[in-house]
């Protein structure tokens, strides 16, 4: 892959701190991502990405102070109790884009306090409609702090996700997956460092855990056919162009987080997943650095999709336009990543075979 020359500059992300309503803080966004935006197409990928989820990370805790300060003009109070706010998703994995949605969740202590929980429900309610204001849509999946399933105490956290590694079906592995992409955001750190414990000593404890994240994550869109040419949407309106993140993006998310997981790598980043695979030779390394240069290619493809600017926000529908993904040298740099993650599938599809031949 051509990497772009490095570029970067300093984001002034303490000025976050001055934006005391989410109208203030959504136009201090919109300003960093414009110059974020513009910057993209000189900038190095893995520093351009760091600098996007910087910003992010600012926004969002800045977002859980304006929540604590409305919730206490509103009558209720400061926090009762410690909590920790967290993210999922490629917020989670630092791989967010400029148009990311919400997934996130809290962590509540476990100290008693009679009125936590009428707090906690309307804080959970009210930051996900900040969010939703500051311009982080929300998660069509409903992981968000709003939901009861994602909002929780500390122990029943810890049941909720022993009963997730400990029923196998398609569902809960599913909640474990997202939750294994877990990343402390604001808050009580202790708390998400608990849950974490939890969360990973349960891989230890739970032997077919592995296989059945596996069985839930080897299946992935075709994307290159037995002649080795792209395939690209068939119908619809994006008829003839390519799904970045389903295509090629998310198979080798999945790909990396079932590989950590295997060898014990408790990182949330899939770069960072990578980087300990590698220093580990966990699988055959050609491979593997194969698989890193690849998703460097599909963080580029994922953040260069055409975007709206609606309200002043970037607005992707995710899909490469056939006009651009065609072009030379563009094309065969995607050609090859897809190669790439079509052998990763491969690999991982004889480890499925063989823990299934052991009843995994």
């Amino acid at each position: 892959m051509k990497l772009m020359n490095e570029y970067s500059f300093d984001l002034p992300l303490r000025d976050l701190a001055d934006a005391d309503t989410p109208q203030l803080l959504k136009e201090k966004r919109i300003l960093m991502q414009t110059e974020l935006y513009q910057a993209l197409p000189d900038s190095d990928t893995r520093q351009w990405v760091k600098q996007v989820n910087e910003m992010h990370d600012h926004v969002m805790q800045q977002a859980v102070i304006i929540c604590e300060k409305q919730l206490s003009e509103a009558g209720y109070g400061p926090p009762p109790v410690a909590y920790s706010f967290i993210v999922f998703g490629s917020a989670g994995r630092l791989e967010s884009t400029l148009w990311s949605d919400q997934d996130n969740g809290l962590i509540i202590s476990d100290e008693p306090h009679e009125g936590k929980e009428t707090y906690f429900k309307q804080f959970g309610s009210m930051l996900a409609d900040i969010l939703e204001a500051i311009g982080y849509e929300k998660c069509q999946g409903k992981v968000m702090c709003s939901e009861p399933m994602w909002r929780k105490t500390l122990t029943d956290w810890r049941t909720q996700l022993n009963n997730w590694r400990n029923d196998l079906s398609w569902e809960p592995v599913r909640n474990w997956i997202i939750a294994s992409d877990m990343r402390h955001m604001a808050g009580d750190a202790e708390l998400s460092a608990s849950w974490l414990e939890t969360l990973y000593s349960g891989v230890k404890e739970t032997p077919q855990l592995p296989a059945a994240v596996l069985r839930n994550t080897v299946r992935h869109k075709a994307t290159l056919n037995v002649l080795g040419q792209v395939v690209a949407e068939r119908f619809g309106e994006h008829a003839g162009d390519f799904d970045v993140k389903y295509g090629i993006y998310i198979p080798l998310v999945n790909a990396s987080r079932y590989l950590a997981l295997q060898h014990g790598i408790y990182e949330s980043s899939t770069l960072k997943r990578l980087e300990r695979l590698i220093q580990l030779e966990a699988a055959t390394l050609s491979l593997l650095e194969m698989m890193q240069e690849a998703f460097l290619t599909a963080l580029r493809m994922r953040n260069s999709t055409p975007v709206q600017v609606v309200d002043g926000l970037y607005i992707s529908t995710g899909f490469m336009p056939q006009k651009d993904w065609k072009q030379r040298p563009f094309f065969h740099e995607l050609r090859d990543s897809l190669g790439t993650v079509k052998k990763a599938h491969r690999v991982l599809q004889r480890q499925l075979r063989f823990l299934e031949r052991r009843r995994l």
